[in-house]
C-alpha cells in the first residue's frame, strides 16, 4: 500500500479477510469498499498474472489511492449497483467479494466531512459528497417520528424519542447545520456514564441513514448469490450489530431473517453456507489499530 493509502485507512482483519476468499490465481475478485486500497493490495498479492480485481468506491477521494497494476480496475461507483458495473466491464461471474463496511479513517479525520464529533464542521456525512442528502438535510426535514425511528434502529439509542423531539423543537427556531449544533442539542440527554459512546451512536445513526447503508448491504448480499459460482466466497467485515445480524442471517440461511428451510430429509435448503465462525481482531491488532476493535468478519461460500 502506498503512503497515501496508509494515511487514508488502516485495513481491519486484513490477512483473515483475504485468506477467507480462498483466492484462485486466475480468479476474478471485487473489493467493494476500496478506500485506501489495503484489502485490494492484499488480494493482488495472492492473484496470478491472469487474475483480475475490481475496486469499488463512491468517494472521489478514494480514487487517488487507485493501484497501478494491470490486473486492477478502479470503479467509482456505489456497490449497490455491483451487477450493473460488472456487466459494463464484461464480467458475468466473479469468484469472490470482499467488503469492509467500516468508515475510513480519512472520513473521521477530515473535519469538512462531518463524520466525527471531534471537530466542528458542516453536518454532511455523505460518502459520496457530490450527491444525495446530507445529515443536516435529515435533521431539518425528517418528521419527529422518522428521526425517532432512525435514532432507535441505527443508533440503538433508548432515548430516541426525546432526541427526536429536541431536534424538531430546535430547528423550529434555527436550522441544525453544524456538528456543534448537534452536540449542543443532544449532550444533555446522553448517557452520562459514557457520553462519547452515546454521541458516537447518534452520529452512526445519521451516517447510516444518509448513506442508505443497510439498504445497500441488503442489495449487495442479494446480488452476490447471482454473481458467485459454486465455491465462490463472500468476506464481509461489519462494525455494528444491525449489519452483523443481516450478514450472519444471510450467510446462514440465504435470507435476512435467518429463516431456515429444510427438505423432506432434514437438509438445509440454502444457496450459501458459513465457513468457520465469526472472526474478530486480536488484542495486538486492536492495540495497533483501535478503530478495528468492533470489527467482525464473516465468511460465506456459495453452494451449488
Amino acid at each position: 500500500m502506498n503512503q497515501k493509502g496508509r494515511k487514508y485507512h488502516v485495513p481491519a482483519l486484513l490477512k483473515e479477510s483475504v485468506d477467507g476468499l480462498a483466492i484462485h490465481l486466475s480468479g476474478v475478485y471485487v473489493d467493494v469498499t476500496f478506500g485506501g486500497g489495503g484489502h485490494s493490495n492484499g488480494i493482488l498479492t495472492k492473484l496470478g498474472k491472469d487474475g483480475r480485481l475490481y475496486g469499488f468506491d463512491k468517494d472521489v477521494d478514494a480514487e487517488d489511492n487507485r493501484i497501478d497494476d494491470e490486473r486492477f480496475t478502479f470503479v467509482r461507483g456505489d456497490f449497490r449497483y455491483l451487477s450493473n458495473f460488472l456487466r459494463y466491464h464484461g464480467e458475468r461471474e466473479i469468484d469472490g467479494i470482499l467488503a469492509d463496511l467500516g468508515v475510513s479513517s480519512h472520513h473521521f479525520d477530515d473535519a469538512s466531512r462531518g463524520f466525527s464529533f471531534r471537530f466542528d464542521g458542516e453536518l454532511d456525512m455523505r460518502m459520496n459528497n457530490r450527491a444525495g442528502q446530507t445529515a443536516a438535510d435529515v435533521l431539518n426535514t425528517y418528521s419527529e417520528e422518522q428521526l425517532s425511528s432512525l435514532f432507535y434502529m441505527y443508533g440503538e439509542l433508548k432515548y430516541a424519542r426525546r432526541l427526536a423531539s429536541v431536534v424538531v423543537k430546535r430547528r423550529a427556531s434555527k436550522p441544525v447545520t453544524h456538528v456543534e449544533d448537534l452536540i449542543e442539542m443532544t449532550s444533555p440527554f446522553l448517557d452520562r456514564k459514557d457520553v462519547k459512546k452515546s454521541m458516537a451512536q447518534v452520529f452512526q445513526a445519521l451516517r447510516i441513514e444518509v448513506n442508505q447503508e443497510v439498504q445497500a448491504l441488503r442489495e449487495l448480499l442479494t446480488q452476490s448469490l447471482a454473481l458467485l459460482p459454486t465455491g465462490g466466497r463472500l468476506a464481509i467485515i461489519t462494525y455494528h450489530s444491525l449489519e452483523d445480524r443481516l450478514v450472519k442471517n444471510f450467510i446462514k440461511s440465504g435470507n435476512f431473517e435467518g429463516r431456515i428451510t429444510r427438505d423432506v430429509f432434514g437438509n438445509i435448503l440454502t444457496s450459501i453456507c458459513p465457513i468457520g465462525k465469526v472472526i474478530v481482531p486480536s488484542a495486538e491488532e486492536v492495540e495497533a489499530n483501535p478503530r478495528a476493535r468492533s470489527a467482525k468478519l464473516r465468511i460465506g461460500e456459495k453452494r451449488s
